[in-house]
């Protein structure tokens, strides 16, 4: 089965906000089952470009398991915001990625699927699920169109500092799902926060630490994001 998440990998949020700039910085490593480690880490610049589409663009650096750091990918995100924010019970987006490997064998790589958000508790509870297919195209090996997940769920106790859980997981071609015992699912505890730093500026931040759920499922992942919103 081939993994699509990667240990840097974050929950997306369907939320747009028309004309706001962002300088976003993901890095994540992660123990895997023979207790070697990988990790990796990303740099990208993100507009909101109307209401409903914000688009950003990353270079992503990998370091593979006894290997050094190197440059791995361009990837370009979009998401779309399919209902107005706080209309509906549900918030509802749609998210398209596409990303081209150094590796040019590995053909580019897809990714897409809703993105679902509500809040309840009088918000002060926000849980998020996203569903998400991964698809390589123009590969010289051919793929499966595999399926993986994205959830979380936060306590919103104040801007600054808010808590919660998080999942990752895939499951294998999504019309076909693996066995269990070869699927991958990891969970854990995150902090979430965003600061002002000036005017109309601020810093975003999440810091998750999650565990494998079952055995084919890396040992432990560290994973953090820092986004600064101008």
């Amino acid at each position: 089965m081939t993994v699509s998440a990667g240990p840097s990998d974050y929950v997306i949020s369907p939320i747009v906000e028309e004309g706001e700039k962002e300088i976003d910085f993901k890095a994540g490593s992660r123990k895997l089952r023979d207790d070697r480690r990988e990790s990796a880490y990303s740099l990208g610049f993100g507009w909101g470009a109307t209401s409903w589409w914000f688009t950003e663009l990353y270079a992503i650096w990998h370091k593979p398991p006894d290997e050094k750091h190197g440059f791995d990918a361009w990837e370009w995100e979009n998401k779309f915001q399919l209902t107005e924010t706080g209309k509906y019970p549900l918030d509802v987006g749609f998210l398209l990625e596409v990303e081209r490997p150094k590796e040019r064998s590995e053909g580019y790589e897809l990714r897409w699927g809703p993105l679902l958000q509500t809040e309840f508790g009088g918000g002060r509870l926000q849980a998020n699920l996203n569903l998400l297919l991964v698809k390589h195209v123009r590969a010289e090996q051919p793929s499966n169109t595999e399926l993986g997940y994205q959830w979380q769920i936060k306590y919103r106790w104040k801007p600054s500092f808010e808590v919660g859980l998080q999942g990752f997981g895939e499951v294998g071609p999504w019309r076909d799902w693996a066995p269990a015992s070869e699927q991958s699912h990891i969970v854990g505890p995150a902090l979430f926060g965003r600061v002002r730093v000036g005017d109309h500026q601020h810093v975003k931040y999440s810091i998750g630490l999650l565990f494998a759920a079952n055995q084919a499922a890396p040992r432990k992942t560290l994973r953090l994001q820092a986004e600064y919103e101008f």
